[in-house]
């Protein structure tokens, strides 16, 4: 099980929802619609929100999209965090909109006296700060003397923490993003060795869904298994709604949110005379929306079947046109293929 957070990371409070300390890993997200349609950034925010998102991030680039923001927080439901680049102006002012944190990258925000401003804006609000820091945008000094490197991105992110803290500011998160897993992981790994300020960790521009989810599993796994993380977004090039899913599953696999089923299914071999990978899709498929924590087992062959999965709850395992039912490794039933879905799914549902 991973260590604890809460030796290492102070608490911050971002709308209420609170981050490090040992509080749950929080899955967020980002929404792609144009921020000034309020209707259509709300209803994607809301499917964001069915799907478990905690925390959404719009993109307020511009002034028409901070017009849009009162509306936007309000119906959001969760908190708010608005995405600034550039334009100092647009981060105060979506903190006077009610936004429940700002992402800045003091790099290209316009130096330290406009950063702080920011800084004094989201004090006097009571809001927080998200510091975004990435390979693409390091500071030249920075890049001269380093590179684009995990070493570079943690000086970076210690730079700007220490003017934060100057300002007695301490309501604030970091991220560290590269969309080289290895240097993510290493830049993170650096900068926690020598803060408790609270990360938020992700693989950017990590890709499509299927190459995104992988790598975003590996540098997000990789840094959640040594205890790094307080709040994490799995960065796809497709459906926001996407990365909810991927979220809670890079966190189930890493022990630290346990909830839903967990479906394990065997890998197919000659033995195997059911269609296991039909059965085992349908099953992930139906459990989807079940709330309960469930482990539930979809296995290829008798011989090794119910024993392999003794640990999980329920779970089926296949023979020549038939298959057993059974329960923490203890046999049910034999049942025909065709019955072994419907009855094992009579045994979940009627376990919640």
């Amino acid at each position: 099980m991973p260590e604890k957070l809460s030796k290492k990371t102070r608490v911050i409070d971002v709308g209420g929802v609170l981050l490090g300390g040992g509080h749950p890993v929080r899955v967020q997200s980002m929404t792609n619609t144009d921020t000034s349609d309020i209707a259509t950034t709300l209803a994607q925010i809301k499917h964001l929100v069915e799907a478990g998102c905690e925390i959404v991030r719009v993109s307020v680039p511009d002034d028409d999209a901070l017009a849009a923001l009162p509306a936007i927080v309000k119906g959001a439901g969760v908190p708010v965090v608005a995405d600034i680049h550039f334009n100092h102006k647009l981060a105060i002012g979506s903190l006077q909109a009610g936004a429940a944190c700002v992402r800045i990258n003091p790099g290209n925000i316009g130096g330290t006296e406009k950063t702080l401003a920011v800084v004094k804006a989201a004090k006097d609000l009571g809001a927080a700060i998200r510091i975004g820091v990435n390979s693409g945008s390091l500071e030249r000094d920075l890049l001269d003397k380093y590179g684009v490197s995990a070493e570079a991105l943690a000086e970076s992110a210690s730079r700007y923490s220490e003017l934060l803290e100057s300002a007695d500011f301490r309501n604030y998160k970091v991220s560290i993003k590269a969309s080289n897993v290895a240097m993510s992981v290493a830049a993170n790994e650096l900068f926690s060795a020598k803060s408790d300020v609270p990360l938020h960790i992700g693989i950017t521009e990590a890709g499509t869904k299927r190459m995104g989810i992988i790598k975003s599993a590996v540098g997000i796994g990789a840094l959640l298994l040594k205890g790094i993380g307080d709040t994490i977004r799995v960065s796809l090039t497709a459906d926001p709604v996407d990365e909810i899913g991927a979220g809670f599953a890079i966190l189930n696999a890493a022990g630290l949110r346990q909830s839903g089923v967990e479906v394990i299914s065997c890998p197919t071999c000659a033995r195997t005379k059911i269609d296991i990978i039909t059965l085992a899709e349908k099953v992930e498929d139906m459990c989807a929306k079940i709330p309960r924590r469930l482990k539930v087992a979809v296995m290829g062959c008798v011989v090794n079947g119910p024993g392999e999965a003794r640990e999980a709850d329920f779970g089926i395992a296949g023979g020549v046109g038939e298959g057993l039912l059974f329960a923490k490794g203890e046999i049910l039933k034999k049942l025909p293929e065709a019955r072994l879905l419907d009855e094992l799914m009579v045994l979940i549902k009627g376990s919640c």
